[in-house]
């Protein structure tokens, strides 16, 4: 689907690692270069021609997310610099600011490192509790876990909509729904989900919801945070200085801008966010919805054909989204990805940044195919022919 806007293709490379990053599509360069080449001046300082187009062009970008994801108003979408920036932004300015030492978060085991350690380092600082979420034999997320893992102190539940490794899609509006009735607030990773699912902010009501630019065909250096309106006055900055203020007095005396532009310290990214508004025109075009559909046939055509392997494990064989997870018997995953990259073919291997993951699968590291779009059932019956190669412990060795 829609290959020939990817020149890196052309290259016979097959790209299965989606999950860290997907590629880019001419229109982002050819956006990216037309504003350095053309009206490349500052955001929101400017009282001249370029400089206003260039406002006008970042802030229609932030208009463009607002209906991706059916927000209410543009003034709910933050540019961040990605979704860990973002988080970081969320759990230090506002949570940092509304837990109380006792308080309890919970989150899962499948987290990425980004939806972890900010937890960690706030758990040290003001002495919150974190639990987590018990996956089901499938590495799941159960209403029924969520339920008995919630406590009277419970304030926070911090998880992923799709997680990086087992790829399952949580019942986020069902989660969202029994936290609101608690008074519990919600926050959703959607760093997996976004790019591959409608996402509609309006009906799954999460209190914040972040996503990265570089996981859906957009600029690296770009996330955004989506913050419910009813939040918006409680959030306070992490970083000040330029383009957040007001005024400032030498006596101290300052008054801050409101969001977006409260988060929005320092010259942002402005070529990366003008290009991601590029990419989310492109999108739209493709519909997100024929994405997951299409996705959702690869997924199942892959798990048909890699079973066929000989000596694979595959770890979340009914994980709904387009991620695989697997190893190869008594190959280390590095070895086998490297052995793949003598094919041309790109896949992940590691812990995937979600290292107490290890604790529910019984493994650390393991291999990831993570698909999109511009992937064919072509290249995957090359992979499983390159995986199902008999001498493969050789050639590893």
């Amino acid at each position: 689907m829609n290959r020939e806007d990817f020149h890196i293709l052309d290259s016979g490379i097959i790209y299965f690692d989606n999950g860290a990053t997907t590629l880019k599509p001419y229109i982002l360069s050819d956006t990216i270069s037309d504003y350095y080449n053309n009206y490349s001046a500052n955001a929101h300082r400017g009282d001249y021609d370029i400089s206003l187009k260039v406002d006008a062009m970042y802030e229609g970008v932030r208009e463009n997310i607002k209906k991706f994801i059916n927000a209410n108003s543009s003034n709910q979408i933050i540019f961040t610099n990605n979704s860990t920036d973002s988080l970081n932004k969320i759990i230090f300015g506002y949570f940092k600011n509304h837990l109380k030492k006792g308080d309890h978060v919970l989150l899962t085991k499948s987290e990425h490192a980004s939806n972890v350690l900010p937890w960690f380092e706030l758990k040290d600082e003001m002495g919150i509790q974190i639990d987590y979420i018990e996956l089901d034999k499938n590495h799941k997320v159960t209403m029924e876990n969520v339920i008995n893992a919630i406590t009277p102190n419970t304030k926070v539940i911090s998880i992923a909509h799709v997680t990086n490794v087992v790829g399952d899609i949580r019942p986020v509006k069902e989660i969202i729904d029994l936290a609101h009735e608690k008074n519990i607030k919600v926050i959703i990773d959607g760093a997996q989900s976004v790019p591959h699912i409608k996402t509609d902010v309006s009906y799954l009501d999460p209190d914040f919801l972040v996503f990265s630019a570089h996981k859906m065909c957009g600029p690296t250096g770009v996330g955004v945070i989506y913050i419910k309106e009813d939040l918006m006055n409680e959030i306070k900055p992490i970083i000040v200085g330029g383009g957040m203020n007001a005024s400032f007095e030498f006596d101290g005396t300052r008054e801050y801008n409101e969001l977006p532009h409260l988060l929005e310290a320092g010259t942002p990214n402005i070529a990366g966010v003008i290009g991601f508004g590029s990419v989310i025109n492109y999108l739209n075009t493709i519909g997100i919805s024929n994405i997951q559909n299409y996705e959702k046939e690869l997924k199942e055509y892959a798990i048909e054909k890699l079973s066929k392997v000989p000596n694979i494990i595959i770890y979340n064989n009914s994980s709904e989204s387009g991620i695989i997870t697997f190893n190869i018997k008594d190959i280390f995953p590095q070895d086998v990805a490297v052995y793949l990259n003598k094919y041309n073919i790109c896949v992940r291997a590691g812990n995937h940044c979600a290292k107490i993951l290890k604790d529910e699968l019984g493994i650390k590291n393991t291999c990831r195919i993570s698909l999109y779009f511009y992937n064919t059932k072509e290249e995957i019956d090359y992979l499983v022919k390159v995986l199902s190669n008999p001498n493969i412990k050789n050639e590893i060795i």
